[in-house]
């Protein structure tokens, strides 16, 4: 049984301080009981809250990820929520919405959301940004610490550099903490970071033998396989082909009116990536890409994660779906190709090229996947410092 941080934080004898603190969570801030964080902290005498900080989709997990969280008061427990999100005015390339002001009136900012794992999720980023925005407030964080649901994967994949300044490999590995204690570093931050790490977890252990229940930190992540095959094909979202969003089983299912389903799936099960078998699919995605359209495509089944490469699996749909069909292509974003800003290079991008001027399919996926992995692998041997669980 692994004992997560904010458990570990509240069972803590700390004294009657009481300092008032304001919250950055989500739904999946809460205990293995299912005990909200929020909720507990304002039940607690060890803190005083006083505010909330809500990342992508909000602290309930209601908001859509396009829109601008505005600054409203919680329902639930009458405080403040502000905005921490990517869209609206923000200052220096800290969280939009948020000022260094509101959170210089606190004694301290306590971070409790659950990471994927991998550098593509906006709340490594939103860790990131209150890390840069406490530091200029000079108002000390406390991070409560939560395993990496996927850490057996990792780190894998090329480095790819964050807003934050950071760089991180596709797979970067670490829980959350770590990433608190890599940002503060890499990004120079003058910043009072305290990380109350778990109990009882190593990185041999995938979540599911955790004792824990998933509470989706997103509504595109809602199960553990979501987030197994999220650092693959999250990659589609720099395609104009469907990446499964407005299904029920996002980043499982990709496709595009144009694709073949039943010959896209023996093409891409001919591959055969380890641990994995593609079935072929029809889906009508609600929203997002070929929103209402009749779409054929594949829905992505692991079936021994124990030697799923979830890299070579995405580098391998990518490539072969450029190859086979002419209508898929690039999206770009601010005169560049939203692909190049995701894994920080042209090379798969220019890989697809590649393959349609006759280069072998086979040997294109090899190269970009071992030239990415040895990138990867060479992340925790430079970063060890960073790790509280060896």
């Amino acid at each position: 049984m692994v004992t997560l941080g904010v458990e570990v934080f509240l069972d803590a004898d700390r004294g009657r301080e009481e300092p008032t603190v304001g919250l950055v969570t989500n739904p999946s801030g809460v205990t293995a009981d299912l005990e909200s964080t929020i909720d507990l902290l304002n039940e607690s005498d060890v803190v005083q809250l006083e505010a909330l900080f809500g990342p992508t989709h909000g602290i309930r997990g209601n908001e859509h990820s396009q829109d601008a969280i505005t600054e409203h008061i919680d329902e639930k427990t009458g405080f403040p929520v502000y905005d921490l999100t990517s869209q609206g005015n923000g200052r220096n390339g800290g969280p939009n919405g948020t000022t260094v002001e509101q959170i210089a009136q606190l004694d301290r900012l306590i971070y409790d959301i659950q990471e994927v794992g991998t550098c593509f999720s906006t709340f490594a980023r939103t860790l990131g940004h209150v890390l840069t925005e406490a530091a200029k407030a000079d108002t000390p964080v406390t991070v409560l610490d939560r395993p990496n649901p996927i850490a057996p994967l990792g780190p894998a994949g090329t480095l790819t550099q964050q807003p934050t300044g950071s760089p991180l490999p596709i797979l970067h590995g670490m829980t959350v903490g770590e990433l608190g204690r890599y940002f503060a570093s890499e990004m120079e931050l003058d910043a009072d970071l305290t990380v109350i790490e778990m109990e009882g977890w190593s990185r041999e252990r995938w979540f599911d033998d955790l004792e824990l229940t998933w509470v989706p930190p997103s509504p595109n992540m809602p199960s553990l396989m979501t987030a197994l095959v999220y650092p693959g094909t999250c990659l589609f979202e720099a395609t104009t082909l469907s990446e499964g969003r407005g299904t029920t089983n996002p980043f499982e299912l990709v496709g595009a009116p144009w694709i073949g389903a039943t010959t896209f799936a023996a093409m891409l099960n001919d591959m055969n990536p380890p641990g994995v078998k593609f079935r072929s699919a029809h889906f009508t995605p609600l929203f997002s890409k070929h929103e209402r359209s009749d779409v054929e495509g594949v829905q992505v089944h692991v079936l021994d994660r124990e030697v799923f490469d979830p890299i070579r699996v995405g580098v391998t749909m990518i490539l072969t779906a450029f190859y086979e069909y002419a209508e898929c292509a690039w999206v770009q974003i601010n005169g560049g190709y939203l692909i190049d800003d995701l894994t920080g290079g042209p090379e798969l991008r220019i890989a697809t090229q590649d393959v349609r001027n006759g280069a072998n399919l086979r040997v294109a996926i090899d190269r970009i996947v071992e030239a990415w992995n040895d990138e990867g692998n060479r992340f925790f041997e430079s970063n060890s410092e960073y790790l509280l669980y060896k």
